[in-house]
């Protein structure tokens, strides 16, 4: 039976690993498909051995292929399309981003067509059935090229509406897509159907200067009751309704559910509220949405992180290794940067909370939501 490929000392590693993955190949060529196991072993054979020494031998690219086969349309996939630099895989790579389309591997996954070049491509995945998924997984890339691809959905009425929506929450993920969005406000080419969209997406972008032009140009919903909010001390007095205050945190306009979890629904990018109650009391629940940079929670602290090739990246560090950096998104999405290719990193003073959300809201709406929020509790053992 074969097991897993053993450590090795470096001096012998590629030798042990060329001939684990070629004892494999011969054991993988019978009708039966590869087990799991089977795979997993060897792609970590064919990974100590690298891109060349698979490229120049046939047998290898051989076992390459049969893997590829095996994996197709899972994250597994895309890593070793990613790692082997394999340039023939654009239509699996659809395959893939659609699937995952919230997800990391989705977003890889549009991010190799994108370097790939593969625009025809993307452009008929944005014309196929799944479109909307795969302008999700195009939005998360957070990656300027998708601009272009993207921007022409949205003043096209002919199009899906929820393809359209789709298209300007991505657009919106990056600055270069913020502003054409806005472009297209200002000049007055913006569909009605989706200004309000527009103005909801671009209120919580975090560029200080498109988000006070979009205020002008697109300004957010105002309640009904605008009004000067009465102090912290005056507002934890007051009793809300808790199943409104529910409703507060799905609404579209505030937002809260797109960067928080409650009980596994909403996005996991902010902190997860399932047990705020027990955390804080009203009055600090107050003062987090009042003035969010005020008190940022240990391993929330914004990054902006700019690449060799012009690109900014903003979010949350998820994860980071000798050789790579994971950064959370705003969609939850955690996108992966070679530290090779990163030129500058620098963490932010304000809050990935955007400040002002209280203006989405009516006075009421805030005792509601608060009120809801701190009856999240842990539950009694």
């Amino acid at each position: 039976m074969i097991g897993r490929l053993p450590r090795c000392l470096p001096a012998v590693c590629r030798f042990t690993a060329c001939c684990f993955a070629l004892s494999i190949l011969s054991a993988a060529r019978g009708t039966e498909p590869l087990s799991p196991e089977r795979i997993d072993t060897i792609i970590e054979a064919l990974s100590r051995l690298g891109p060349e020494k698979v490229e120049a031998n046939p047998k290898l690219k051989e076992a390459l292929a049969n893997v590829l086969e095996a994996t197709r349309g899972t994250p597994q996939f895309v890593e070793l399309v990613r790692e082997f630099k394999i340039k023939d895989q654009d239509a699996a790579l659809v395959e893939v981003a659609v699937r995952n389309s919230n997800s990391g591997a989705g977003a890889d996954a549009a991010r190799l067509l994108l370097e790939n070049k593969a625009y025809d491509l993307i452009k008929s995945a944005l014309n196929g059935t799944n479109a909307t998924k795969f302008a999700e997984a195009l939005g998360n890339t957070a990656d300027r090229q998708a601009v272009p691809l993207l921007e022409p959905i949205v003043g096209d009425s002919g199009r899906d509406a929820a393809l359209r929506r789709q298209a300007v929450r991505s657009l919106a993920l990056t600055q270069e897509g913020a502003t054409a969005l806005l472009k297209l406000a200002t000049e007055s080419r913006l569909p009605d159907d989706l200004k309000l969209t527009a103005a909801t997406e671009l209120h919580n972008v975090r560029w200080a200067e498109l988000k006070a032009q979009a205020e002008q140009v697109l300004p957010p919903p105002q309640s009904r009751n605008a009004e000067s909010l009465p102090p912290v001390s005056e507002l934890v007095k007051r009793t809300g309704d808790a199943n409104r205050g529910a409703a507060v945190f799905r609404r579209d306009t505030v937002g809260c559910v797109r960067c928080h979890q409650i009980n596994g629904e909403g996005v996991d990018f902010g902190p997860n509220l399932s047990e705020i109650g027990t955390k804080l009391g009203k009055d600090a629940i107050y003062e987090s949405i009042l003035d969010p940079s005020a008190g940022i929670s240990f391993g929330y602290e914004a990054w902006q992180i700019e690449l060799q090739n012009g690109d900014e990246v903003f979010g949350l560090i998820a994860s980071e290794t000798a050789d790579e950096v994971a950064v959370k998104i705003q969609t939850g999405v955690v996108n992966r940067y070679k530290k090779s290719d990163v030129v500058k990193r620098e963490k932010q003073k304000l809050s990935i909370m955007p400040a002002g959300l209280q203006q989405t809201m009516s006075t009421q709406d805030l005792v509601d939501l608060v009120e809801y929020l701190s009856l999240l509790k842990k539950a009694v053992q």
